[in-house]
């Protein structure tokens, strides 16, 4: 996108103008806050880690814009190193297949840090968030498209009839995720 490619460095955001970052990402949600956290981002890379992103979860948490979803999901892709990101999506399918009955997503992390092998955490987490948001949805799960169906402990809180349930998946691998259902389309 255009954001990277004008802004390369901790540096460049750093020095970056607020209106110029906020003119290249308008079209996603928050971008003034964002715009903002971009620039202190920047700014905290430069003046406390000589412009390297850092490898640690205690430091990642203190640069602006950054909570520990985040920073999992940067140790994980960044720097192989295993995480949880539990964001909104994680907490409910959690929830859902009673790995937990928390909401805290802390206590969610470390509960199911306790079920699933650490090197399986960062491809566990996109994998979740993927399901949550394109099978398994807060209103409407598509419980009769599900290819965990047989599994899940909290199948029927959606519509059961595939026919039904294959018109409220979500994204542009409707056909594949259906075909794991065993769905024809």
């Amino acid at each position: 996108p255009a954001l990277f490619a004008r802004y390369k460095t901790a540096a460049d955001y750093a020095a970056a103008s607020r209106e110029d970052i906020e003119g290249l990402i308008r079209s996603i949600g928050f971008f003034r806050n964002k715009a903002a956290s971009l620039i202190g981002l920047g700014q905290k890379l430069v003046d406390c880690f000589g412009g390297e992103v850092p490898r640690t979860l205690d430091e990642l948490v203190t640069l602006p814009g950054v909570g520990r979803k985040t920073a999992n999901v940067v140790l994980g892709n960044a720097f192989g190193v295993p995480g949880l990101a539990i964001d909104t999506h994680f907490l409910r399918l959690a929830n859902r297949w009673k790995w937990t009955t928390s909401t805290d997503p802390v206590k969610i992390e470390a509960q199911v840090a306790e079920l699933i092998e650490p090197r399986e955490w960062t491809i566990l987490s996109h994998r979740v968030i993927f399901h949550g948001r394109r099978v398994c949805q807060a209103r409407k799960p598509a419980c009769g498209a599900c290819s965990l169906a047989s599994m899940c402990p909290s199948y029927g809180v959606g519509p059961t009839d595939p026919d039904t349930a294959v018109m409220l998946l979500k994204g542009d691998r409707v056909p594949q995720i259906a075909a794991r259902a065993g769905i024809e389309l």
